[in-house]
C-alpha cells in the first residue's frame, strides 16, 4: 500500500530512503503562486531522530512494513533486554541502545508495545504511567515549603526522578514516561 500527500496525519507510518518514519507533525501549504505542498517532520523509527521533508502534492510514499505487538518485559542480561508476546508467548531480545533513555523504566512483568520493521524488533513504547515505589528519597529541608518545591527520588524501577517534599521512601508514586518522568501522583499511603 501506499499514501499521497492527502493521505497524511500524525501517526502515519511510511517508508522514504530504505527506513521506516512515523509522520509527527505535517502541514499543506497552497501558496499563491505554483503547485501546493506538505511540509512534514518524520521521525525515524529506527534511530528516533527527525527530519523535515516537503512533499509536492500527488507525491506518494510507501507504508512502512511496521508491526506492534503487546509484549511483558521479562528480564535484563547485560544489555540485553528480554521481551515475551503475551499472545504468542514468543521470546525476542532488543538491545539497550534500541530502548536508550526507557530502560531506565523497565521493572519485571511491564507490559509494553514492541516495535517490529520487516520482522524484526527495533524498538519499544512505555505505557504513558507506570506506577514504582521508591526506594529513597534526600530528606526534605525544613523551611523549605516554598509551592512547588521538589527533591531527588530514586525508584524502584532505577529511574531518578524529581519528587515533591511530602513523598517518603516506600511511598508508591504514578510517573508519566512520556515527559522523561516527571512525577504524576502519590498511590495510597
Amino acid at each position: 500500500m501506499s499514501y499521497e500527500t492527502s493521505d497524511f496525519r500524525n501517526g502515519l507510518k511510511v517508508e522514504t530512503e530504505g527506513q521506516p518514519f512515523v509522520i509527527v507533525y505535517f502541514q499543506f501549504v497552497k501558496p499563491g503562486k505554483g503547485t501546493a505542498f506538505t511540509r512534514t517532520k518524520l521521525k525515524n523509527l529506527l534511530t528516533g531522530a527527525v527530519i523535515e521533508r516537503t512533499y509536492r502534492s500527488g507525491e506518494i510514499l510507501a507504508e512502512a512494513d511496521v508491526e506492534e505487538h503487546p509484549m511483558q518485559f521479562l528480564y535484563a542480561n547485560g544489555n540485553i533486554y528480554t521481551f515475551m508476546n503475551t499472545e504468542t508467548y514468543d521470546q525476542v531480545e532488543l538491545q539497550g541502545t534500541m530502548i536508550g533513555d526507557d530502560v531506565k523504566f523497565l521493572m519485571e512483568n511491564l507490559e509494553v508495545t514492541v516495535l517490529f520493521y520487516k520482522g524484526r524488533a527495533v524498538n519499544l513504547t512505555l505505557p504513558n504511567f507506570i506506577e514504582s515505589r521508591v526506594v529513597s528519597t534526600e530528606p526534605a529541608v525544613k523551611g523549605n515549603t516554598s509551592q512547588g518545591a521538589l527533591k531527588a527520588a530514586k525508584l524502584e524501577c532505577g529511574a531518578e526522578i524529581m519528587v515533591p517534599l511530602f513523598v517518603d521512601g516506600g511511598d508508591m508514586i504514578k510517573v508519566d514516561t512520556r515527559e522523561s518522568g516527571s512525577y504524576v501522583s502519590r498511590i495510597g499511603k
